[in-house]
């Protein structure tokens, strides 16, 4: 699948975006917001090189809040049909105003958001149409939660066969192999 930068940087964001937020069903003393303040805002746009970004408020962040809450209910939608509806949904709700742009050292791309929008209106019509694109391209099961039993992250499998299972091969999915061989190495000294 041929993903063009900006959206694949889009993607990038809607997926650290989702992640930022505390499990609904974790235990006392689970993952907590990492978004839970304003300082942790800036820090997230800063990182992400969101342009436009002014003085942010408790207000700002409700709303990314709310983004983030829309975001992850596309990552759960059972079918097409319904991401395409909560797509839409949010994208309208940003104002989009699509304009080309080539700042910082990226060529020509696409903004969908005004020069003057917050930063909640910003990361729902970009993200917004990048998790679109992905639905148009008829690949709305690449978006995914990470399969291993105590990790709920979201990420977008951009594999060829459509086939990632943990959000990073690297500590969910070898924790998870690891455990297995060991749980085999004990079966098998009986």
């Amino acid at each position: 699948m041929l993903i063009p930068h900006d959206t694949r940087i889009a993607l990038d964001i809607v997926v650290e975006l989702v992640n930022t937020a505390p499990e609904t069903d974790q235990p006392e003393g689970g993952p907590s917001d990492g978004l839970a303040g304003i300082e942790a805002l800036y820090r997230f746009a800063r990182r992400h090189r969101i342009s436009g970004v002014a003085e942010l408020g408790e207000k700002d962040l409700r709303a990314v809040h709310d983004v983030r809450r829309r975001f992850a209910e596309i990552f759960a939608a059972p079918d097409a049909e319904t991401a395409a509806g909560l797509v839409n949904s949010l994208v309208a709700s940003a104002g989009t105003t699509p304009q080309l742009s080539n700042h910082d050292g990226y060529e020509w791309h696409v903004h969908y958001f005004a020069p003057d929008a917050s930063i909640a209106d910003h990361l729902a019509a970009d993200c917004g149409m990048a998790l679109a694109f992905i639905v148009v391209a008829g690949e709305q099961e690449r978006l995914r939660r990470c399969e291993a039993p105590d990790c709920r992250d979201a990420f977008v499998d951009l594999s060829r066969n459509r086939s990632r299972r943990y959000c990073s091969s690297r500590t969910c999915g070898n924790r998870l192999h690891v455990a297995a061989y060991r749980a085999r190495r004990r079966e098998a000294a009986g």
